[in-house]
């Protein structure tokens, strides 16, 4: 499908993303009576609560909702962007995608729109594109706002490792940061490249290719996640385990759910209880919380009957469960 072109599609500013630091010390997002703030790693409240709803620091900013509206602090708690915005995303590269009267866009970490809101969806900046969607179809733009690859395909993900899953004809593929179809869409889903593989369905199983679309594994498993540190979950039946690139089975599958590896630690859920294993399947903190995310910046959000708190890689409380 030949698109329109890009000074049809977007309306811009002589602005560009600008770098954002991120020096300062990681802050983590807690809710006290209903209000959200921030502590440091050690658990000390540094930003007051104050928020209807607050987001992780990424690259020194933090997308907060106040009065129904988004904006971003800084890691002093104070407000870099005003809140205006319906919903606000991460910042990646730079910029982070913001939609406004029911359009997506994107602002700088001045708060200036870089791309003024138009798409009809839009994801975060990777490799130097973003895909976004107009008209029913996805596309890709650079960071100056240019249609780089024009919007034809079906569905399309972000770039990780210069390659993109992309859907043609119900079918998945993958593109390069050019827009050429590099592995021919012929996979049922796929996901992003990873440690040089790339998660592929074929006859309802899960395998991966790399990244000449070669299978270096077999579609043998129900369900896949990404590949971290040589290992990557998957489901055997009702189980989960994790198997190496050569795909084979490196910790049995005894898990109900299970995660990639972040921070040398995967969480995985068993009897309806959530922990950390290390990467030979040893319990690094045993399982416990009712939910948990994976960890980041040396710390993990977990939730004991309803209640919010933060362990460390240890399994101690940095911050107890509160709401």
């Amino acid at each position: 499908m030949k698109s329109k072109s890009a000074a049809k599609f977007l309306v811009l500013s002589a602005l560009a993303c600008a770098a954002t630091s991120t020096l300062a010390a990681p802050l983590f997002p807690v809710i006290v009576n209903d209000r959200w703030g921030f502590v440091d790693k050690a658990g000390t409240l540094v930003v007051n609560p104050q928020f209807e709803r607050a987001e992780a620091f990424v690259a020194g900013l933090a997308a907060v909702r106040l009065g129904g509206n988004w904006g971003y602090v800084d890691a002093n708690g104070k407000l870099a962007i005003n809140p205006q915005f319906d919903t606000a995303g991460a910042f990646s590269e730079g910029c982070a995608v913001v939609k406004f009267g029911g359009r997506f866009g994107y602002v700088n970490p001045a708060g200036q729109y870089i791309i003024n809101p138009q798409f009809d969806e839009a994801g975060s900046f990777a490799n130097g594109r973003a895909a976004i969607k107009l008209k029913r179809r996805h596309g890709y733009i650079d960071k100056s706002g240019t249609i780089a690859i024009n919007p034809q395909f079906d569905d399309a993900a972000a770039f990780a490792d210069e390659l993109a899953a992309v859907e043609l004809g119900g079918r998945w593929g993958f593109i390069d940061l050019a827009g050429k179809i590099v592995i021919n869409p012929q996979f049922e889903r796929a996901g992003a490249f990873s440690e040089g593989l790339a998660a592929v369905r074929l006859g309802r199983r899960w395998g991966f290719i790399d990244k000449t679309g070669k299978l270096v594994v077999n579609p043998q498993f129900d369900d896949v996640h990404d590949f971290a540190k040589g290992l990557a979950p998957a489901r055997v039946g009702k189980l989960w385990g994790f198997v190496d690139a050569s795909g084979q089975l490196a910790i049995n599958p005894q898990f109900d759910e299970a995660d990639t590896l972040t921070e040398d630690l995967a969480r995985v859920k068993i009897a309806g209880r959530w922990g950390f294993i290390d990467k030979s399947g040893k319990y690094a903190i045993n399982p416990q919380f009712d939910e948990a995310a994976a960890f980041a910046d040396g710390l993990a959000r977990v939730k004991v009957s309803r209640k919010t708190g933060y362990v460390n890689p240890d399994g101690k409380y940095v911050w107890n469960p509160t709401n």
